[in-house]
């Protein structure tokens, strides 16, 4: 069995269900201070960190990833168990063997490799890995960015790991991200009963309009490098449960996936504005998860990850800003350029989560190749 398939293994055994570890990141500790890796294991709240270098200068490139995995749901549902790594048809079935164990695994190989080849390397190769991606995210990389403000620690390059192929390694990869803003809306209206409206205010019936502006609003057209901003009502709540009382409140969730042609402050403020437009008694718990970003064209990492691709699939990647969000919405606002490559995401965070068994033993080949160009 290949190194990175063994580890692989190894790390889908051990269930780590959101924002649990279960020892993942002192296995790859142990086996990274070996090679003379300075470690740094960097504990917030529930949640654990690891922070592995190697070099103590300029510039530092990063690999990113995270070692929870989402829930496996029924496990009876699973054609083999969910924490029992099997290898059927050339796929590693397995939570997390997509998303993104494998990826983690094939960073640390690559960065073995690199290390071992090249111990007076130039610059500092860098691992920042969490427990805390799948879940709230409050105490991982949000927070290690903000620990790394205090310490004066720098990322220039950053690689996450996440699962951005379509169809066969290579063929996409993620240049940046879209900005992710919450909303929890409340509406007031006033109880009462069906049959006397006159007395009372249905706040359903106040909010209706209002949403339909707010769902026919052009936000943006988007630019070169990122599609039209969008907006979504994922839950709506109101009523007692019973037909012939009007609620006297309504809970909404709605949320924007937002692109650089607009900003986080100017969504919120046209939001309300249409709100009160419409003549609703409101209040909104805004939570933003994330600004977007991208790496401009022409950077250097973004550069070396195309080269990769082509030279080692033989592939010209698709570069796109698509999907939901990732870690690296944290590690973009430090200055670093931040490229996702991994393997193929259809199965993520499902049933029978697999990974190609060829894509992760020649997943380290790509990330060992960008830590030689930019770091050679």
């Amino acid at each position: 069995m290949s190194p990175v398939l063994e580890l692989t293994h190894d790390l889908i055994r051990r269930r780590s269900v959101t924002p649990e570890d279960a020892g993942c990141l002192p296995l790859i500790a142990e086996r990274l201070a070996v090679l003379g890796f300075h470690i740094e294991h960097l504990r917030f709240g529930d949640v654990d960190n690891l922070w592995a270098t190697h070099g103590s200068v300029g510039p530092v490139l990063a690999f990113l990833g995270h070692t929870d995995v989402v829930p496996a749901g029924p496990e009876s549902a699973w054609a083999s168990p969910p924490f029992e790594p099997d290898e059927r048809e050339g796929l590693l079935y397995g939570r997390g063997a997509a998303d993104m164990k494998g990826s983690v695994a094939a960073m640390v190989v690559a960065l073995e490799r690199f290390v071992s080849a090249h111990p007076d390397h130039p610059g500092t190769a860098g691992l920042l890995l969490t427990s805390d991606e799948e879940g709230v995210a409050l105490h991982g990389v949000r927070e290690v960015v903000d620990h790394f403000a205090k310490t004066g620690q720098r990322i220039d390059a950053c690689v996450v790991g996440e699962p951005s192929a379509k169809a066969k390694l290579g063929d996409l990869i993620r240049v940046g991200r879209r900005g992710s803003l919450s909303g929890t809306l409340t509406v007031r209206g006033i109880q009462g009963h069906v049959a006397y409206p006159e007395k009372a205010k249905n706040p359903i019936h106040v909010l209706a309009p209002a949403l339909a502006a707010l769902v026919a609003e052009c936000w943006d057209e988007g630019n070169a490098d990122f599609p039209p901003t969008s907006f979504q009502v994922s839950n709506i709540n109101a009523g007692t449960g019973a037909n012939n009382v009007i609620p006297g409140d309504l809970v909404a969730l709605i949320n924007f996936r937002f692109s650089t042609a607009s900003t986080a402050e100017a969504l919120r403020e046209r939001t309300e504005t249409i709100l009160c437009a419409h003549g609703v008694d409101f209040s909104i718990d805004w939570h933003l998860s994330g600004h977007p970003f991208l790496a401009t064209p022409g950077g250097r990492l973004r550069e070396v990850v195309v080269g990769v691709c082509r030279d080692l699939c033989g592939i010209d990647p698709e570069q796109s800003t698509g999907g939901g969000t990732s870690d690296g919405r944290f590690i973009a606002p430090m200055g670093a350029e931040v490229i996702e490559l991994g393997p193929v995401n259809a199965t993520i965070h499902k049933v029978d989560e697999c990974v190609s068994v060829a894509d992760l033993e020649r997943l380290p080949d790509l990330y060992e190749a960008i830590c030689e160009r930019m770091l050679r």
